[in-house]
């Protein structure tokens, strides 16, 4: 029964602690989630750069799979280079060893309980007082986390693993294969770290093991080489569905970590040897740990490996960037591909780490859903303008493959956020949630009302309609107006902000459109009576006048949504 509780223990444990991992990740990611984007996409001028941008980061929000999931949806939609992606995973490899080090913090001789305890009050105050429920969210995923590292540093010791014959047997039969042994624990801790998606549980369980005096240092080392190998997964598998621009940068994660595991591996025994020197304990190739060492300093040994091994192969790989880059493009060869106008380019690889960076990468999405429905306003102006029979119906052809790509990423960005809502939200971002699906609706109607417009146009070409002088100006002045309010939606959804002076211009556009459709709507009528035209050319006039004002409506609505959520920001 004892040895059965601790069993459950020992996995609760592993369990607390990748649940504190995760929260914590969120919480620190909700504080500065909408940050990162812009820290990303503006400090990657060069190599260099790029390398502290992802090391930064990723020490930031605890998640290098946030880093490099993030760094493939960018390279995905063209606003990092590949050499720049590159840099900023070599980056995130260096950031994540921050999170052994506060495992060495978490598995010191210190009842680390104490100072747990009283965080997680502090937690449950700010989170219940709704006042920086945030931070408290980063405190409670701490505390749980060192809770779990605590509750299993303490429950291997109970355990006495060092003193089971057969963990010892079997920990020293697989020890004893020389370099044998350390392919198949760098093996176990590749499968491992894929299988649990969490390279900071496995590197936890690896330093208990260490510190318990179970598993000697350099079996505990190769597995954490192979954990830098599993964790690459995550990032490929990502980019599966992404562009050959994006599979090219996950690829480049794994070649550079495979790359750090074959020099590691030809110096593994002087370099484990040199670590074990700096924290004055003595290394034996496959042999466990005295007892009395302490155990900090094994933990220690490890995170120090971890370190050295990221930094040193950073430094030895960041001048042969090019050649790198060059590497995977042999790897993943380009093939044709067909219109990316009609691919989502920010959420191709499913949704982010947590739902507030998923939000952030939904609002580049919709930024590019409404670049693409401004650019059919000017596709329709030359189906308008132009008197080549060929081109005529080339451009309408184009229009209508829009007005399907307009309906599909309708469909996949509004399932997106339905997902992304399915996470944990505050209320805040529930309401923001709600506005991004209907601006998402309104840019879908955009693109049925130039695709409307482009019909009533082709009616016109088709029964050789012909317009006035001023029936041209007119239209030629909605087009006008059009081209300026869906400019500044555009902006808007670039920036997600409008200030008031801006938002009072929109409603300016606005009002000139609807009071240009009612003078043309009574001037037509005029004219139909007047026989300046007859009765078809003023109804398909009107309804093209009519269209050009609904689609001014749904634009308004856009940026209505967009002032709406600043005003809900400064009331919080």
């Amino acid at each position: 029964m004892q040895l059965l509780l601790q069993i459950i223990t020992l996995i609760g444990s592993v369990a607390m602690l990748m649940y504190g991992m995760k929260v914590m990740s969120e919480g620190l990611q909700k504080m500065a989630g909408s940050k990162l984007s812009n820290v990303l996409g503006t400090m990657t001028t060069n190599r260099f750069s790029g390398v502290l941008t992802g090391a930064f980061i990723t020490a930031a929000v605890q998640s290098s799979t946030a880093t490099t999931v993030m760094t493939v949806s960018f390279v995905s939609a063209g606003i990092l280079s590949l050499a720049q992606a590159i840099s900023v995973i070599m980056g995130a490899n260096i950031g994540t060893t921050f999170t052994a080090w506060i495992m060495v913090l978490g598995g010191s001789s210190f009842d680390m309980r104490l100072v747990v305890y009283a965080t997680i009050v502090l937690a449950v105050a700010l989170i219940y007082t709704k006042k920086n429920a945030n931070l408290g969210d980063f405190l409670i995923g701490l505390s749980l986390m060192l809770l779990g590292l605590t509750t299993l540093k303490i429950n291997a010791t109970e355990m006495k693993l060092d003193q089971i014959d057969a963990v010892r047997t079997f920990f020293d039969s697989t020890s004893s294969w020389g370099y044998g042994s350390y392919f198949l624990y760098l093996l176990v801790g590749g499968i491992l770290t894929f299988a649990v998606q969490s390279s900071a549980a496995i590197m936890a369980i690896t330093m208990t093991l260490c510190s318990v005096g179970v598993l000697p240092i350099d079996m505990g080392i190769s597995l954490v080489l192979g954990e830098n190998i599993g964790t690459t997964i995550t990032s490929n598998i990502v980019a599966l569905s992404a562009s050959v621009q994006a599979r090219r940068a996950a690829m480049a994660h794994l070649v550079f970590n495979l790359f750090g595991v074959i020099w590691v591996l030809i110096v593994f025994r002087p370099f484990v040897g040199f670590v074990c020197k700096l924290w004055g304990i003595p290394f034996e190739p496959g042999v466990r740990p005295e007892n009395g060492l302490s155990p900090e300093k094994l933990s220690a040994i490890l995170a120090t490996f971890h370190t050295m091994f990221n930094v040193i192969n950073t430094c030895i790989l960041i001048g042969f960037i090019p050649l790198l880059e060059k590497l995977v493009c042999v790897i993943i060869p380009s093939k044709p591909e067909g219109d990316e106008d009609s691919t989502l380019k920010f959420i191709t690889g499913g949704l982010m780490s947590t739902s507030e960076l998923s939000i952030m990468q939904a609002w580049h999405e919709i930024h590019v859903f409404g670049v693409r429905t401004r650019r059919m306003i000017d596709m329709v102006s030359d189906l308008y303008h132009t008197n080549d029979e060929q081109n005529f119906v080339n451009i309408y052809s184009r229009i209508e493959k829009y007005e399907g790509i307009c309906d599909r990423m309708e469909v996949e960005i509004a399932a997106y956020l339905n997902q992304v809502a399915d996470g944990r939200l505050s209320d805040q971002s529930k309401h923001e949630v709600h506005k991004m699906l209907r601006i998402v609706s309104e840019l879908e109607s955009v693109g049925d009302a130039n695709f409307n417009l482009s019909r009533y146009i082709s009616y016109r070409h088709r029964d050789r309609l012909p317009y006035t002088e001023d029936q041209n100006r007119n239209i030629e002045m909605m087009e006008s107006l059009l081209a300026q309010a869906a400019n500044k939606m555009v902006e808007a959804l670039d920036k997600i902000h409008i200030s008031d002076s801006e938002f009072a211009e929109m409603m300016r556009i606005e009002t000139e459109i609807n009071n240009f459709r009612d003078d043309l709507k009574a001037q037509n009528a005029l004219n139909v009576t007047g026989h300046v035209y007859d009765y078809l050319t003023g109804v398909n006039y009107m309804d093209t006048i009519s269209e050009f004002e609904k689609m001014g409506d749904y634009i308004i609505n856009v940026e209505e949504a967009i002032y709406e959520k600043k005003h809900d920001k400064e009331t919080l």
